[in-house]
């Protein structure tokens, strides 16, 4: 058996602690102590896993994230308009594969999707 377990979510970004807020608001989780524009987390405190982790870095792989966060709700419709009002962009909406998501990208251009539940 492993002992290997998800710790973080890493999202390369360009300030830390402002992308920070914005996942913390739309996860409802605090962002954790002494934020910077270079490193914050999200969850660590309230005891979520995996924590989410921002990081600051000079060059952003271009083109699509290879990995992005699927988030699901009850009420998708509800859900997408809060991540919008929260400052995402609604990229496209799908039904596929017995599957109803909306793909959404963050205030950095990263991308996400919230599925119904």
């Amino acid at each position: 058996m492993t002992d290997l377990a998800i710790a973080h979510v890493t999202v390369d970004c360009a300030d830390a602690a402002a992308l920070a807020t914005f996942y913390s608001a739309l996860l409802e989780l605090p962002v954790d102590p002494d934020p910077t524009p270079f490193f914050a987390t999200v969850g660590r405190a309230a005891g979520a896993r995996p924590v989410l982790m921002f990081i600051q870095v000079p060059d952003r792989t271009p083109g699509k994230n290879s990995i992005h966060l699927d988030l699901h709700s009850a009420d998708l419709p509800g859900a997408v308009a809060r991540a919008v009002g929260l400052g995402a962009k609604q990229v496209a909406d799908f039904a596929e594969y017995g599957a109803v998501w909306t793909t959404l990208s963050d205030p950095e251009g990263n991308l996400f999707d919230i599925g119904a539940s």
